[in-house]
């Protein structure tokens, strides 16, 4: 079956696994003792830190293994934050950032703490004149990622880190996405990873934290990992997750190649088979491995079903695929359709017959879904007119793509300059209505407020 979530988390490379057994018999004993089995503990730990460092590109001494990536990301934002109390309680995140690090961001902003959300582009990009105008003399922090998790977008974090370095701002780069494939660039100054990222074992995370930086750890402190990471280390997942890390390094530049090559295939291939498709994310500046694609007139979750019914495994950041009933946060902040949106992240080692395979089964997956959705409705439930011969869809209730869909059907009764007025309560159309009107030609005249929901007006340009 082929697993394309590796941006979710790889499978467990060959290279973990066998460290993970081994050091699992050598490995046990306390690092911190001086008996025989506690000192080849700490072999086995400061050599799996040596590598991790040398990969990352910084020193042994500045690197810790956390619980998780996730717990890197919030252990470096709240102890570069509480370092530079005296500066200043401003936080600076791009609006595209991990969970991760807008849940910090947010405890940080409810502890009275002011936070700037910088804003990206069409391709998930922030602009760096655009990050470097929100740095401001009480910034304490700035975070931005290496890479987006949803839609594979490089950031220019070598353009803001030499901004922050003029300021005099420390730099936190959430390196999840892309550490395998090689060091960051830039002047960095704090820099969170996690292993299941790269094919190592899942609850292992790094954090570097270069000299010279304020930092100052929060909660309970001990003697192990710099006084940062409070608890015993997880010795034997460690070891795995710093062999694994040089091994994918090691392959990094073939295999970079030979799944560009593939996901170049997929964005160029699927517009072409799938009609209504948005493929988003920058087209040069990505991920080698991830593209991402929204089809109109379908809900994630059932296109998610009926893929892994066909034995394909991929991910969404459509509001219907998640808890929310929003739409990700990432497709919000880029302006991009979000309604069928797929994630296809492919893993090292990936086939190119499972990449052609999947080309055979989208089609017939997206027209089964679209028939299933696309029954007509009765125009006297749907459609009413109004004094100024706007036609009126009512959607409220009806969760998208419905809303999208019978805007679509109706779109032809109205003359050219004429209007259209979709009443929808559901988030996801705020996004989705203005997405159509781009991929269709049509004009998006903008939002009103209505009784419930909100009234978005189309105009029929063609």
């Amino acid at each position: 079956m082929p697993y394309f979530d590796a941006a979710s988390g790889a499978p467990l490379h060959p290279v973990a696994r066998q460290a993970l057994l081994a050091s699992l018999d050598e490995g046990w004993a306390d690092p911190a003792r001086l008996y025989k089995e506690g000192r080849r503990a700490r072999l086995l730990l400061d050599a799996a830190r040596e590598a991790a460092a040398e990969a990352v590109g910084c020193r042994p001494d500045e690197l810790v293994f956390t619980p998780s990536g996730t717990a890197a990301v919030h252990s470096g934002i709240a102890g570069a934050l509480a370092g530079r109390r005296r500066t200043g309680r401003h936080l600076i995140v791009s609006a595209v950032e991990h969970s991760s690090v807008l849940h910090a961001a947010e405890v940080h902003r409810d502890g009275g703490g002011t936070v700037t959300e910088v804003p990206v582009d069409r391709t998930g990009a922030v602009r760096p004149s655009e990050f470097a105008g929100a740095l401001r003399p009480d910034t304490a922090l700035a975070c931005l990622q290496s890479a987006n998790h949803e839609v594979g977008t490089l950031q220019p974090v070598a353009e803001a880190a030499e901004a922050c370095r003029a300021a005099g701002v420390p730099l936190l780069v959430d390196a999840a996405q892309s550490l395998g494939w090689g060091p960051v660039e830039g002047g960095w100054s704090l820099l969170a990873a996690s292993a299941h990222k790269w094919g190592g074992p899942s609850g292992v995370g790094l954090l570097a934290v270069r000299k010279g930086v304020r930092f100052a750890p929060q909660g309970p402190r001990d003697e192990r990992e710099s006084g940062r990471v409070p608890g015993f280390e997880n010795l034997p997942a460690v070891v795995a997750a710093a062999a694994s890390l040089r091994a994918v390094r090691a392959e990094a530049a073939q295999e970079a190649a030979r799944l560009r090559e593939l996901t170049d295939r997929i964005r160029a291939r699927v517009p072409r088979l799938v009609p209504d498709v948005e493929v988003v994310g920058d087209p040069e500046r990505r991920l080698p491995g991830v593209v991402t694609f929204s089809c109109l007139y379908v809900d994630g979750e059932t296109v998610l079903h009926e893929l892994d019914r066909a034995g394909f495994s991929v991910s969404s950041g459509s509001s219907c695929t998640s808890s929310t009933l929003t739409p990700s946060h990432v497709l919000r902040a880029m302006g991009v359709l979000s309604e069928g949106n797929v994630r296809v992240s492919l893993p090292p080692g990936t086939e190119e017959e499972d990449v052609e395979r999947f080309f055979d089964v989208l089609p017939g997956v997206v027209a089964g879904v679209r028939e299933k959705l696309g029954a007509p409705v009765s125009r006297s439930e749907t459609v009413r007119q109004e004094p100024d011969e706007a036609l009126v869809v009512d959607a409220l209730g009806r969760r998208c793509p419905i809303p999208v869909i019978e805007l679509a059907k109706v779109i032809g009764d109205v003359p050219v300059g004429g209007l259209v007025r979709v009443l929808a309560d559901d988030e996801a159309a705020r996004l989705d209505i203005p997405a159509w009107c781009e991929m269709r030609g049509q004009e998006y005249v903008g939002e009103q407020p209505a009784d419930r929901g909100a009234s978005y007006v189309v105009r029929r340009l063609s």
